[in-house]
């Protein structure tokens, strides 16, 4: 049998990825090493610098700068992704008028760099730090949100759209009733990653002063001294690793929760669809 896109591996090909595949893992565990090594002969791993977090004033510092990270992106994620399909129903828009200029307004705000949007609005508008922060990931990642859905509506069948414009619906009803909810649950995977960057650009709030856990990392690294920058930036790394998996998972809970209902709904519907056909 052979697959769409490639022939099934005969015994040599599957050979040769079972080699290769063994000497990657070596190389890579070797590079852990080397680097486990160099960081021991530096002292990183000595008792001593990894005592700070036994101090409580330390965890209530990253604490602070986790709560500060999680609020904003929570605040950013909230408004971007409504504001997303909004910008999304406008460059589809039927009409040239709204269609072209939103598609202009898109690509600019998908080509800013998010930090420039940031320290645009807190000096331009002279707005708070907290403010410039949640406004450039919300302009930066409604436009995001916007293309991934659009790409998911375009993915679509042209017949989904035909089959709501014949039962009577209108252009808008057929988007939202039928193509919106079909292209949410197909790019749900990419919804997700974006939901994660989204909390990752978080970080860059550190350029505008910002108290989020990147900003807590330094300010403890410059108190405490240098020598404790590795322990800090590695649990800070752990903390944000240990979100971003949370937030990956509760996706892949959400989406197939919500298979089995649409399976459920398809299994409960048949029998009414054959005994309304029936004579």
């Amino acid at each position: 049998m052979s697959s769409v896109l490639y022939d099934v591996p005969g015994p040599k090909a599957r050979r040769v990825s079972l080699i290769a595949s063994i000497i990657g893992g070596l190389l890579i565990l070797g590079l852990l090493a080397w680097v486990v090594l160099t960081l021991s002969q530096q002292g990183i791993f000595e008792a001593r610098r990894w005592q700070i977090f036994t101090r409580g004033d330390v965890w209530r510092l990253l604490g602070n700068g986790l709560g500060s990270t999680l609020s904003a992106a929570a605040l950013a994620a909230v408004i971007a992704f409504p504001l997303g399909l909004l910008l999304c129903l406008l460059r589809i828009s039927d009409a040239a008028a709204i269609r072209v200029p939103m598609r202009v307004i898109l690509e600019f705000l998908r080509g800013m760099p998010v930090v420039l949007m940031m320290l645009f609005i807190l000096l331009g508008f002279g707005t708070s730090a907290f403010v410039a922060v949640v406004a450039g990931l919300v302009l930066y990642n409604a436009a995001v949100f916007a293309e991934i859905i659009r790409a998911g509506i375009q993915s679509l069948p042209k017949g989904q759209r035909e089959a709501g414009l014949a039962i009577g619906l209108t252009s808008y009803k057929s988007r939202m009733l039928i193509e919106l909810p079909q292209a949410i649950r197909r790019m749900m995977p990419s919804l997700v990653a974006q939901m994660v960057v989204l909390l990752k650009d978080t970080s860059l709030g550190y350029i505008v002063a910002y108290g989020e856990l990147l900003r807590a990392v330094q300010v403890m690294a410059d108190f405490l001294g240098t020598q404790y920058l590795f322990p800090i930036f590695f649990v800070a790394a752990a903390i944000y690793i240990a979100i971003n998996i949370s937030v990956s998972r509760l996706a892949v809970w959400i989406e197939r929760r919500g298979s089995k209902k649409a399976a459920g709904g398809t299994a409960k519907a048949e029998p009414d669809v054959l005994e309304a056909a029936a004579p």
